[in-house]
């Protein structure tokens, strides 16, 4: 699977796991576009174009973020298309706003699942398409029902397969935290043979309000990493950001590689959310903040 541009410095390993349509194996982080050490580093570019962005970091991040609805044509975008030429691995984050997704397990919706397959086979290259992420939070996909949500991402995914679309790399990535009243996000698990990575999007987001307090990295992603380590699945942190209000953002970053190092040996990937939206989580809110995000960037931890 692997190509010429990605062999450089991603390394794919147990050739015996396939992207789909194979039982992943639960015992260790072995998988498609695992790195032989080490992680992953990526970034969603909402705080200028990739070239600034890159200058500003210092360095070129290895995974590319970006979001689609259910109609585009991500495959066949210009952001993706950049990314598989260059030196990049794109995550895609296909987002099915307005779908009833009993339209996508009867197969009303084939047609626009089999030309996004099709799609995504003709890249030849191996990515990470992260489908109907958050559904145990606020996003809700399939009204919070896990036995739809599932049977819909696992029509998806078989149709994938059927059209031979085993580039793909299957990211099933839900929310640090669960909605009030809504199941557990275990519950919303496709399942092993469904599954590439697990994922999660997880966020500092400081003291603005009253109801939020000031969560260090190892605080905010240790619950949830201890279910989705139990799958074996290698994880990737597909979002994630500190605010700079509450406490030091600078040292938010600083803790980053010792607790991937020390507390979270599975996540092998790690995004970064760089806008301005519901609270400062760009890289440069501040001098110290980017020159923390610089030397992160630059760890060896993040160059496998």
């Amino acid at each position: 699977m692997a190509s010429t541009a990605l062999a450089a410095a991603i390394v794919l390993l147990a050739t015996s796991c396939s992207a789909v349509g194979k039982e992943a194996n639960t015992s260790s982080s072995v998988g498609p576009l695992v790195p032989s050490k080490g992680a992953l580093l990526g970034h969603y570019y909402g705080n200028g174009t990739v070239e600034e962005t890159d200058a500003r970091i210092g360095t070129t991040p290895r995974i590319h973020l970006t979001y689609y609805r259910w109609e585009d044509d991500w495959s066949a975008s210009e952001p993706t298309r950049n990314d598989l030429s260059g030196n990049r691995v794109p995550l895609v984050n296909w987002e099915p706003f307005d779908v009833d997704f009993e339209d996508i397990i009867d197969g009303s919706l084939d047609a626009t699942i089999e030309k996004q397959a099709d799609g995504a086979k003709k890249l030849g290259k191996p990515f990470f398409l992260d489908f109907a992420a958050e559904m145990n939070e606020e996003e809700g996909w399939g009204g919070h029902d896990p036995e739809q949500y599932i049977a819909a991402y696992r029509h998806i995914h078989d149709v994938f397969d059927h059209r031979g679309a085993s580039n793909v790399i299957w990211v099933w990535a839900p929310n640090v935290t669960d909605s009030p009243d809504a199941p557990a996000t275990m519950a919303y698990y496709p399942g092993d043979r469904y599954v590439d990575w697990t994922g999660v999007d997880g966020y500092n987001w400081g003291t603005s309000e009253p109801d939020f307090g000031w969560q260090s990295f190892t605080d905010r992603f240790g619950d949830i990493y201890g279910k989705l380590a139990g799958k074996g699945k290698p994880i990737i942190i597909c979002e994630t950001a500190s605010d700079e209000i509450g406490g030091s953002k600078a040292e938010w970053i600083r803790g980053i590689v010792p607790g991937l190092k020390e507390e979270f040996p599975l996540i092998k990937a790690l995004v970064w959310f760089d806008v301005d939206k519901e609270r400062h989580w760009q890289i440069d809110s501040s001098p110290a903040t980017l020159a923390a995000y610089r030397r992160m960037a630059a760890d060896p931890y993040f160059a496998p």
